[in-house]
């Protein structure tokens, strides 16, 4: 943790909001691109990015830097997904919802990156093809799929991280996570060779 996030997090715990909003502008884009991941639509990630916010802001005082802040802010996000009914319910074909994900997951453009040479643009238009259709192939997903396939995937946690925070076996980590790669190996169109050449890929060794 740098000196000028403890700092940060020393003042918010004394109700300092303008420390706090540091704290969230340092993250947020993080944390809403993770809930749009998970929910699908922008206006239930936006719902749901302000819920986990509120609730940090309540419970700051009781961080104890026992782990990163990030990593404590992350099981809010967690538990808060797991209580999101609407993310359940979801929009899963939603289109803009796709459009948004892959804006801001496939590509964060900056003017001084202009113009770019063919072969960039061409890698670009590849990119936003691939994360659009892992997008989509995602409601293809239970809730609990979905949130293990982005914690594993997208947030790097390992298999017990994951166990540990949504308080399940790691076994049951595991064989989510292995159903989740065939659903989308299906979906996406790639060959299924066979279920122990899957389970060898995904580290089903369950």
């Amino acid at each position: 943790m740098s000196q000028s996030e403890s700092e940060l997090i020393r003042r918010s715990q004394r109700g300092d909001q303008e420390a706090f909003g540091e704290l969230a502008r340092a993250f947020e884009r993080r944390i809403y691109v993770l809930a749009l991941h998970y929910c699908r639509d922008p206006h239930d990630a936006e719902d749901l990015s302000q819920e986990v916010w509120l609730k940090a802001y309540k419970a700051i005082q009781g961080f104890r830097a026992e782990s990163s802040f990030y990593t404590w802010l992350r099981q809010i996000v967690i538990n808060s997904f797991l209580n999101h009914k609407r993310g359940v319910a979801g929009h899963w074909s939603n289109q803009a919802a796709v459009g948004k994900i892959v804006e801001l997951d496939a590509v964060d453009y900056r003017e001084d990156f202009f113009p770019l040479r063919p072969s960039e643009m061409e890698d670009d238009i590849h990119k936003k093809i691939l994360v659009e259709k892992v997008m989509q192939a995602l409601e293809e997903l239970t809730p609990q799929q979905r949130l293990i396939f982005l914690l594993k995937h997208h947030e790097g946690m390992t298999y017990e991280e994951i166990s540990r925070s949504l308080n399940i076996s790691t076994g049951t980590v595991k064989k989510s996570l292995f159903r989740a790669i065939v659903k989308l190996r299906q979906h996406l169109g790639v060959g299924v060779e066979s279920a122990d050449y899957l389970a060898v890929a995904a580290g089903e060794n369950f």
